[in-house]
């Protein structure tokens, strides 16, 4: 679904990405991993539109979107959470959820004087999507709490249902367990499996925890200094001794020399 041809993104003289190459399959869970300043984030940035490469480019189901703006992304299928979620704080969760669908009727005033009827019907349709939202991700019991008290997770969750309020293609998710408590985050770890299984979504997500990044993704792409270091099954991952050096500054066998 996703095809990223070396890509590069420099600030200055620093390579924030470097010839970074790898393909996201349709219906997968993909997950991305690596140390702080890795580049993580900024390959988020350039594939969801925030960021211009300074080479290569990104494709969707074989169109080339290099530098093409979030909105026009969003039209296509392709959204992106944030590690901070983006709320609106002083609306409701079900009100946030409402705000999500683009070119609704009620936005404009001609529509809103003479063609209130169809303003109605559009907006009923819209707080039922919501509502099926809602009971989906288990937050009826916040449906009309203002979403700033939200919880870092409930908040997260409520990020995960904005998606669900248009016909995403491919979520990338940015640390989506960054603050959340462990009961929260195996309630997002399980709508994020049903909208995978149930609903054909297909997620890239970038994620710290790794038993949660276990739980839920196959394959696992390690990045290092900007560039693509390995991939594969977790446990691939895991023993992979250019990754353990990656995190740890010293290799499995310098290690175990090192301990002997």
């Amino acid at each position: 679904m996703i095809k990223v041809e070396n890509l590069t993104k420099k600030f200055g003289g620093f390579y924030a990405v470097n010839d970074a190459s790898l393909e996201i399959e349709k219906g997968s869970i993909t997950g991305l991993i690596g140390p702080n300043g890795a580049g993580k984030t900024t390959l988020f940035n350039v594939i969801a539109g925030l960021l211009q490469p300074t080479e290569g480019r990104v494709l969707l189901d074989g169109e080339d979107i290099t530098g093409v703006p979030p909105h026009e992304l969003f039209h296509k299928g392709l959204l992106r959470t944030f590690q901070i979620a983006h709320e609106f704080s002083s609306m409701t969760v079900r009100e946030n959820l409402m705000m999500v669908p683009g070119n609704q009727s009620g936005e404009t005033l001609w529509q809103a004087w003479f063609h209130g009827d169809k303003v109605r019907q559009e907006e009923a349709e819209v707080r039922r999507k919501a509502d099926e939202v809602i009971e989906f991700l288990e937050i009826s019991h916040v449906a009309d709490e203002i979403a700033g008290n939200l919880s870092g997770g409930q908040k997260k969750l409520l990020e995960l249902g904005r998606t669900m309020m248009v016909d995403a293609k491919i979520v990338f998710l940015d640390e989506v367990g960054a603050g959340v408590n462990r009961t929260l985050l195996n309630t997002i770890g399980d709508a994020i499996l049903r909208l995978n299984k149930e609903r054909g979504y297909t997620f890239c997500m970038i994620e710290h925890d790794m038993d949660f990044i276990g739980r839920l993704c196959d394959p696992v792409i390690c990045m290092a200094e900007g560039g693509m270091l390995a991939q594969g099954t977790i446990d691939e991952i895991k023993s992979n001794e250019q990754v353990i050096e990656a995190y740890l500054g010293t290799g499995l066998k310098n290690k175990t020399a090192a301990q002997a």
